[in-house]
């Protein structure tokens, strides 16, 4: 198999070359793409075909979060076994995009849910289910990640009100593509060919029941991920994607299919929110009041805006509720930074500690 019909290129070259020149008899590194992650074991795309892999003990001691480990879309460094083991993951390659939202639950960690990415496909249904706040956290995250996004509007042979529900996409999506489709009637998929280029890689995030699977069907060409039904009552989707998966499209792109997302909790940094948000961002320069919260302060230009009905109140409110997450998640960082420092070096005197019973024993320390 040729790396490059699986996204490799001089990006990813570069940063593998201090590994090619570690070589030797005994230790032979080559390249795998992860095509999929379950429980611990991974499915590789190598030129040798496709590998089964397992990440080495070193490496599992070593990683301090779990973004560190690989996940589907990354390139790592492997051994690859001389029986029928699997192969050994010694090390990810340095990313060129990463998707991250904060794990669910308290822990302020980040969870990984696809790597080198060139487009995200932000997958939205125009049914019961659709939500523009919604939207606008998956646009943070896109921007946050370094993958340029493209909003899918799925599902418009269910929308009533086409035209509107367009218009206030319009109105968030700012300078940001938007595909209009009926994935399951086949109509509007073209719009999508101009960001499948060979080589490259999509992903396609949104909610349970957008139509994922049945889009990821289409540009497939056959039937290969289960579709199942939403709810009648409340158009919400049930799992039918289970785990993610890098796929292999006809034209010689490739796709990266993840399972819905129901609670998307933000992880990004403030620039990402700036630019998610930069309608509010240039209407906040114009304001009379540097320090302007955009509320009641007289020449507001934010507030002049919403009465002209130049902008959405609840885009303000989510504007300002997103800030406040960021805020929150940077001091929990900052806290979380110092428990992994100070873990890090327990780690270590307790290494050293070891090292010196083994090579003194206990008598000799206590002298």
């Amino acid at each position: 198999m040729n790396l490059q019909q699986f996204g490799w290129s001089k990006f990813f070259a570069s940063s593998f070359n201090q590994y090619a020149k570690k070589q030797d008899t005994e230790t032979e590194y080559t390249i795998g793409r992860v095509a999929i992650e379950h429980r611990g074991r991974y499915t590789l795309y190598t030129e040798f075909g496709e590998q089964q892999a397992e990440i080495s003990g070193k490496f599992r001691h070593q990683a301090t979060q779990w973004h560190a480990f690989p996940t589907v879309g990354d390139w790592v460094v492997i051994q690859l076994s001389k029986t029928h083991s699997p192969a050994t993951i010694h090390h990810v390659l340095p990313r060129k995009s990463q998707f991250l939202r904060k794990t669910v639950g308290g822990k302020t960690e980040a969870q990984l849910v696809a790597a080198n990415v060139d487009t995200v496909f932000l997958v939205s249904g125009l049914d019961g289910d659709f939500n523009l706040r919604r939207l606008e956290r998956y646009l943070l995250l896109a921007w946050n990640s370094g993958a340029s996004p493209v909003i899918v509007l799925n599902k418009a042979d269910q929308c009533p009100n086409l035209e509107h529900c367009i218009w206030q996409v319009k109105n968030l999506a700012l300078s940001v593509p938007i595909a209009v489709l009926s994935a399951l009637h086949q109509q509007g998929l073209e719009q999508l060919t101009s960001h499948l280029q060979p080589g490259q890689t999509i992903a396609l995030l949104g909610s349970s029941g957008v139509g994922k699977s049945t889009i990821t069907n289409q540009l497939l060409g056959e039937n290969r991920q289960v579709v199942q039904a939403v709810r009648s009552g409340d158009s919400r989707g049930r799992h039918t994607t289970t785990q993610r998966s890098l796929l292999c499209l006809p034209n010689g792109s490739l796709l990266i299919d993840t399972p819905g997302m129901r609670e998307l909790q933000v992880w990004a940094g403030e620039e990402s929110l700036q630019t998610t948000f930069t309608d509010i961002r240039t209407l906040a320069e114009q304001c009379r009041f540097r320090d302007c919260q955009h509320e009641e302060e007289p020449g507001c230009a934010v507030q002049g805006a919403i009465d002209q009905g130049l902008l959405d109140p609840s885009r303000l409110l989510n504007y300002r509720k997103l800030n406040q997450e960021l805020a929150y998640l940077a001091r929990k960082q900052d806290d979380r930074a110092q428990q992994l420092e100070k873990a890090k070096w327990k780690k270590i005197h307790k290494a050293q500690r070891q090292h010196y019973r083994g090579r003194w024993g206990d008598g000799e320390m206590g002298r």
